[in-house]
């Protein structure tokens, strides 16, 4: 397997620009074709060769961008149905949990049918950021572009607008390719293959998924070779999938609800809180952490990712259905860990009990996904949520956005199995407790509006009533191509 040459790599991928504070994403749709081609010819993306000290910019498109830009339908055809689809196709809207006041009828932008064709990113430190933006853009922006809405940022200090720590969790990523796959993982492990988070390198599964592969010719020779088929120019490679959805988060409504639930003790409701969210608004887990670090964490590994579910088997410290233990659940491909060798012999073959709580859920090695958002709005602690929201007050949420390389067994998965499902790890009739929709779920006569706290003897304390916290006003899917690929699309000889 070839090593990847990270100056054809966009730098989100690597990096992720924590350490560049101020960040916008421009959602624009092409205005003129030539304008658009000659900005990108003469834009300098940001690679993942080093970090960048200043300033970055990435790009990425929608199916929608790269018909704008001439792209032949027969090279869109080898991408993603999911990505050609789009995230508000009506069916796939129902798959997500976007119905009802997150439908995406009612979003701000990315409706069926209106999806911008592009999101540019810019990233830098707040003393350059607006130089940055504003000469980076240059005349032939206006020329080029119509922007549909650019989506500001805010630095809350590593805090989600709740007021939780966030961006703990992250799976490290086998960059020089020594994870063999496939293979059998009987220990939750935080490293997973490459291939799941850039195309063209194997996958969990050991293989490489499809993306569009094209025959040789003027327009596609600087292109890469593919790996699975030499013969083949590679528009993939190092290229993957960036999903974009703005969630609004209606931090008041929140911290009043678990105020009135917790009969007026803010520590209390800061207790409810943490039960709902997984972890203390510190960031630390409910559940014990472990002396040694995770399997597969990096030296940067904080004690507060050094856990799994192995020691809270009945929910009792963190309930199955808090939103951390929903997105990752911390498992491997068997539900017993740490075991002896003729255990796994065992459990190999098919034989022997398994956790039945466990046995609900898939192995989380096959669905993770690599988080690249940022909030924005004002900060608003607990107390201060407690008063009247003041007039013409400012939304605050997260512009939500990962990276995968295949968006329906990631992303899709992740949202559809784990966060919307009323039946997961054993619950039912209820969804995630911060992205639940609260809509009415088919079977039940009842809205999903219930939370589950299990106790250590086995009873349940079931939370009810509880209110949508976040509303989906936007989304889209797009590929964020490689450096080659990006040159590729700006070239003259692919329309």
């Amino acid at each position: 397997m070839s090593r990847v040459e990270f100056a054809d790599v966009q730098g989100l991928v690597r990096f992720g620009y924590g350490h560049l504070t101020e960040a916008s994403y421009a959602l624009v749709r092409v205005k003129n074709v030539a304008a658009a081609k000659a900005w990108l010819h003469s834009t300098r993306v940001t690679d993942a060769a080093k970090s960048p000290t200043n300033t970055a910019i990435n790009i990425a498109f929608t199916a929608p961008g790269l018909r704008a830009l001439g792209i032949s339908e027969s090279v869109i055809a080898g991408f993603s149905q999911e990505f050609r689809a789009g995230m508000a196709q009506e069916s796939r809207a129902r798959q997500l949990g976007d119905v009802g006041n997150n439908a995406p009828s009612n979003w701000a932008w990315g409706s069926y049918g209106c999806e911008p064709h592009a999101v540019v990113m810019f990233f830098g430190k707040p003393e350059q950021f607006g130089f940055f933006v504003q000469s980076t853009k240059g005349t032939p922006w206006s020329d080029a572009f119509e922007e549909v809405t650019s989506l500001g940022t805010s630095n809350l200090d590593e805090h989600e607008p709740f007021g939780f720590k966030d961006g703990i969790s992250q799976p490290q990523i086998d960059w020089e390719q020594r994870r063999q796959t496939p293979c059998t993982q009987l220990e939750y492990t935080n490293i997973v293959a490459l291939g799941e988070f850039l195309l063209g390198y194997r996958n969990e599964y050991g293989k490489i998924t499809d993306r569009p592969l094209l025959e040789p010719d003027s327009a596609s020779a600087e292109l890469l070779a593919a790996n699975d088929a030499p013969t083949k120019k590679d528009l993939g490679r190092n290229g993957t999938y960036l999903v974009m959805r703005e969630l609004e988060q209606d931090v008041r409504k929140f911290w009043q609800f678990l105020h009135q639930q917790a009969a007026g003790n803010i520590e209390e409701a800061r207790q409810l809180g943490a039960k709902i969210v997984g972890r203390m608004q510190s960031g630390d887990p409910l559940v014990p952490t472990e002396e040694r670090p995770t399997p597969g964490s990096d030296a940067t590994s904080t004690q507060q990712n050094r856990f799994t579910y192995h020691n809270d088997p009945t929910g009792a410290r963190c309930p199955f259905g808090a939103h951390i233990r929903r997105a990752n659940p911390r498992n491997s491909d068997f539900p017993e860990q740490r075991i002896g060798l003729l255990r796994k012999l065992v459990i190999m073959l098919g034989f022997g009990p398994k956790g039945f709580y466990d046995d609900l859920t898939s192995s989380v090695r096959f669905h993770r996904i690599l988080r690249r958002g940022r909030e924005y709005g004002s900060e608003l602690r607990p107390e201060q949520a407690l008063a009247p929201a003041p007039p013409n007050e400012q939304p605050r949420g997260l512009n939500f956005i990962c990276l995968n390389a295949n968006i329906s067994r990631q992303f899709e998965f992740l949202q559809n199995a784990w966060i919307s499902n009323a039946k997961f790890a054993g619950l039912a009739g209820e969804t995630d407790p911060l992205l639940g929709n609260r809509e009415r779920i088919a079977g039940y006569c009842r809205p999903s509006a219930n939370f589950t706290m299990q106790k250590e003897n086995g009873l349940r304390y079931p939370l009810s009533g509880l209110p949508q916290f976040v509303t989906v006003r936007g989304g889209a899917y797009f590929f964020l191509p490689s450096l080659r690929a990006l040159r590729y699309f700006a070239g003259t000889g692919n329309a």
